[in-house]
């Protein structure tokens, strides 16, 4: 799948859930605002309802002219201007919610219409009938004016309508679960995608690294079939050796190989013995100095950390060495300039490879670690390597109990930066 098919299916796939989260949205609204406004008028209804028949109990002939009012979304009153006795409220109220199906509790307050002060007050839950939190005793109640009016507050009216809302919800959980469904299908395309071109790139760099010293070793045995080689025994030492060089080379590449499948199947047996740390280091510089030297460069050394005995395996930590610096001479101008520091942080040592080299950018910087990874570069493949190396750094540091990190700027060199604990490791 091509790069243009992969983004016409993500535009496609996002430009469908915005119009479904849209139109979701609208529907979920209105359907919302419906069901308000329905649950709205039946409590108007009821509530008028109440206030007639609360004058004819009276044999009040007053005509209520919109008694009803709604202060708020979830709160009612009415004005009756007669007395109100509460346990008759309460049984109109129960009655005339009963009958329009509005099936929720309800908290009832009566006030005194000329002080504004509240006579009454009680909670309705209609799962219990007895519950009666704000109930005063009505012998202290005081009927001696005429003039009342009465609210009446639905604390849940909005899980109430919600609750009504059932096939809304459940169509919205549908839409939900496209959602995650086609995030996931993305997340799975991108992945995919990424793991076929790591996997091109691969190929592309294993068949060149392996192309030259087949091709060398091919020509150097065409040269020993020569029946006039025997009679030239320097040049037959020469070619000899080249094969060997070539040999070796090739057994390397695929060593490293090998040696990333045995740590991912944690088969990986590492040793624990004391290593100077800044004696390896030492060690490491000189085998990478006439390499430098020749291109006209120059690596060294600030070794400032007090205390550098690290328990591990010498070979692997070593490897950790070569690695960096390898990667640090590949990716460096004509003249490398590399240096190797170390210094003191809490319980460990810190270990920084720095080079002026052609920089990481930063989208490189979150993959760098990744297994068979290598910034692109096109078709040039002038730098070798199978992006093995900088995941067994992190593999084999890690197995310590350490971190690794990337500092890098694009064009301005790179510092990787290793911390590991200078105590004796158990694994």
């Amino acid at each position: 799948m091509n790069r243009k098919t992969i983004q016409i299916i993500i535009v496609f796939a996002v430009v469908s859930l915005i119009g479904m989260i849209a139109t979701q949205i609208f529907w979920v609204k209105n359907a919302y605002n419906l069901e308000e406004k329905q649950f709205n008028d039946r409590v108007h209804i009821a509530l008028t309802n109440v206030t007639h028949e609360l004058l004819n109990i009276n044999k009040d002939e007053s005509d209520l002219i919109n008694p009803v009012k709604q202060i708020s979304s979830n709160y009612f009153t009415a004005v009756i201007n007669d007395t109100v006795h509460p346990y008759l409220l309460e049984t109109l109220l129960k009655k005339h919610f009963t009958s329009r199906n509005l099936t929720l509790d309800f908290e009832y307050v009566i006030y005194d219409c000329f002080t504004d002060s509240i006579v009454f007050g009680n909670y309705i839950s209609v799962q219990d009938a007895e519950k009666d939190e704000l109930q005063v005793a009505s012998s202290n109640i005081k009927w001696d004016k005429d003039g009342h009016y009465f609210g009446v507050y639905f604390p849940s009216k909005n899980a109430y309508i919600l609750n009504k809302m059932g096939i809304w919800i459940f169509s919205s959980s549908i839409i939900l679960i496209i959602i995650i469904f086609f995030s996931y299908t993305i997340n799975i395309i991108l992945k995919q995608k990424r793991l076929s071109e790591i996997k091109n790139d691969f190929i592309n760099n294993i068949t060149h690294e392996f192309k030259t010293p087949i091709s060398t070793i091919s020509l150097s045995a065409e040269v020993l079939l020569n029946p006039d080689i025997s009679q030239q025994p320097d040049r037959l030492k020469s070619y000899a050796k080249i094969i060997q060089d070539e040999n070796n080379r090739l057994k390397n590449q695929v060593d490293k190989v090998l040696q990333l499948a045995t740590i991912e199947r944690d088969k990986l047996k590492l040793e624990n013995e004391p290593i100077d740390l800044h004696e390896l280091i030492a060690n490491s510089i000189k085998s990478f100095e006439l390499l430098v030297s020749q291109q006209g460069g120059q690596i060294t050394a600030q070794l400032k950390a007090p205390e550098h005995i690290f328990h591990g395996d010498k070979v692997h930590i070593s490897n950790i060495l070569y690695n960096l610096i390898d990667n640090a001479i590949k990716y460096s101008p004509e003249k490398p300039t590399i240096t190797i520091s170390t210094s003191p942080y809490k319980n460990g040592i810190e270990i920084s490879v720095r080079d002026n080299g052609v920089g990481i950018s930063e989208e490189a910087q979150k993959h760098i670690f990744e297994k068979f990874y290598r910034e692109p570069t096109g078709n040039v493949h002038n730098i070798k390597g199978f992006g093995l190396g900088l995941n067994y750094v992190k593999t084999i540091v890690e197995f310590y109990n350490g971190s690794v990190r990337l500092v890098s700027k694009k064009n301005e060199g790179s510092t990787f930066i290793i911390k590991l604990p200078l105590k004796i490791n158990n694994k």
